[in-house]
């Protein structure tokens, strides 16, 4: 069996897992401290994308497992970032960046019949803009604490001459913070030029022109990047308003 990109059989399987054992070797090697989380990622996926291709006709012929399945994403999104944030997986505070930076973009987007109101459609959207959220808000929560944590001084600081909380705790974090938007700055600067992502080689090889390709992939990075930019803001917030703080530990 073959697919346009890839020959699929017994040769692929086996570069997954050679690329998934030298990932986890170098980053072991390196001491960086990854590597059981690389090989326990890998098997996680290739898991969880079986079950989504078994499931994924069903799910995309009704709107109401559509709407089902945008639910867990989100779910799933909020304790994987609050793990990274917080160390808790159960600091919901975490998924309110998720939820209104990705879901108002693709609400929006249905209401303005950008996006056709079909699970086929719906799901690869949001998918993007929730792990776009996702991301941003880990890297922006982490930034902001670990900044908070090390320029303890400055907030005390910034406290003394009359700052109340909030904008101390702003002062340090927000530079910090904004670095999270640099790898979604970075993909739309470069796209077409070092890389062709998902959505454009997606597109194309479904049979679309090069053209329609391109509008969707600009479509794509656009919404990314308003989806993270609200994120990123609402991280910080948080941050400074005292909702989201690191595990005592």
């Amino acid at each position: 069996m073959s697919s346009t990109m890839l020959v699929v059989g017994p040769k692929l399987a086996v570069a997954l897992v050679v690329l998934t054992a030298a990932a986890a070797a170098v980053t072991t090697l390196g001491r960086l401290g990854h590597g059981r989380q690389i090989a326990v990622a890998a098997g996680r996926a290739a898991v969880q994308l079986a079950a989504v291709s078994l499931l994924i006709a069903a799910i995309v012929a009704s709107l109401w497992a559509t709407a089902a399945f945008v639910v867990v994403m989100c779910a799933v999104a909020t304790v994987t970032s609050a793990r990274r944030v917080t160390g808790s997986r159960r600091d919901w505070w975490v998924g309110v960046p998720i939820l209104v930076g990705s879901l108002s973009v693709v609400g929006g987007l249905l209401l303005a019949g950008l996006v056709p109101l079909r699970g086929i459609a719906i799901i690869p959207v949001a998918g993007i803009l929730i792990g776009g959220a996702m991301t941003a808000t880990s890297l922006a929560g982490r930034r902001s604490l670990d900044e908070v944590a090390t320029r303890r001084g400055e907030v005390e600081a910034a406290l003394a001459l009359g700052l109340v909380p909030r904008d101390a705790v702003l002062l340090v974090c927000r530079p910090a913070a904004a670095q999270a938007l640099i790898p979604a700055l970075d993909q739309t600067r470069t796209v077409g030029l070092v890389t062709l992502p998902g959505a454009f080689v997606g597109v194309l090889l479904g049979g679309a022109s090069p053209l329609a390709a391109g509008i969707t992939q600009l479509f794509v990075l656009v919404g990314l990047l308003a989806v993270e930019a609200v994120a990123v803001v609402l991280t910080v917030e948080l941050v400074a308003r005292g909702r989201l703080r690191a595990a005592a530990g």
